[in-house]
């Protein structure tokens, strides 16, 4: 297994100690998992695009890390009272429909690519969970207000997907 794929497989590792250290009031601790896991995203895509090591292995989990770790924080703000069910469930569903939209356009011999609003998404998600972290036992409304913002950007990255896909749909 190459550097990239074990950056991602403790990437993976990671989710449930930071989702453990949430739900046990280790704010901070929880803070710097994350901020460690997020890290280990652009490292091993850095590290594999520049010495040749993209594999199928890291094509797969890598996304599928990145949705683990921030569904993880985000179910964690839920049963801590941060945030209704509504912020996060629909930032789970356009991850589903995206991953789908990419499954048909694969059988249909079409690669649906990330776009700029999917990576404006991503990181806007995984800073307002950062800043989220950092304040949410002092101030749960401002922490919930930002994974609202990241479900905004989430919405339109997914309206973007559609519009810019829409090829996808027809047979």
């Amino acid at each position: 297994m190459n550097l990239p794929n074990k950056l991602t497989m403790a990437r993976i590792i990671m989710v449930p100690i930071v989702m453990a250290l949430m739900l046990t009031g280790h704010n901070i601790w929880a803070l710097i998992v994350f901020a460690i896991a997020s890290i280990t995203d652009f490292l091993d895509g850095f590290i594999a695009r520049k010495y040749n090591l993209v594999s199928s292995f890291g094509k797969i989990m890598d996304p599928l890390a990145d949705k683990l770790l921030a569904f993880g924080a985000l179910i964690c703000f839920i049963e801590v009272g941060v945030v209704s069910v509504w912020a996060p469930m629909i930032i789970i569903a356009r991850e589903f429909f995206v991953t789908s939209m990419r499954v048909v356009a694969v059988s249909k011999g079409k690669v649906i690519a990330a776009s700029w609003w999917g990576k404006i998404k991503t990181n806007v998600q995984l800073f307002a969970i950062i800043f989220a972290l950092l304040i949410y036992t002092s101030e749960p409304i401002i922490a919930g207000g930002l994974i609202w913002v990241a479900a905004i950007f989430t919405v339109a990255s997914w309206i973007a997907y559609i519009f810019e896909n829409i090829s996808v749909f027809k047979d």
